[in-house]
């Protein structure tokens, strides 16, 4: 996929990931990575480096729309927001250590493990 059909593609996905990290309070990597390697054809590490940059607006935007409706707490985003940069720079090296097939298979795992957690969670938790 090349040219205009890629672009218009990448423009209506950027808005759907961005309706859903809002929806669902993900920064939208766990759609970006997956859509950026297997239908843009970007590499592994291209992936995840242009995934952490979108995930800056888009957390920025949701996090002020859901603060105007006095939901979160500042202090405490920010207390994680600046141990999690300090992880970043540590991930981002250990991912640059890893070769991409590597790389793409820890990505892979980690989202099934996820997948796993959430649906058994899901379906052992009460309604709230």
């Amino acid at each position: 996929m090349s040219g205009v059909a890629l672009y218009a593609t990448l423009v209506v996905f950027g808005v759907l990931v961005g309706a859903v990290a809002g929806l669902l309070g993900i920064g939208g990597g766990l759609l970006i990575i997956p859509f950026l390697t297997l239908v843009a054809g970007a590499s592994q590490h291209q992936a995840e480096a242009t995934s952490l940059l979108v995930i800056l607006p888009t957390a920025i935007v949701a996090t002020i729309v859901l603060r105007r409706k006095g939901i979160g707490d500042a202090g405490l985003a920010l207390r994680f927001g600046t141990l999690g940069a300090v992880g970043g720079v540590v991930g981002a090296l250990a991912a640059l250590a890893l070769p991409a097939h590597v790389l793409r298979l820890v990505f892979a795992l980690f989202l099934a493990v996820m997948s796993v957690r959430m649906l058994r969670d899901g379906l052992t938790t009460k309604a709230e």
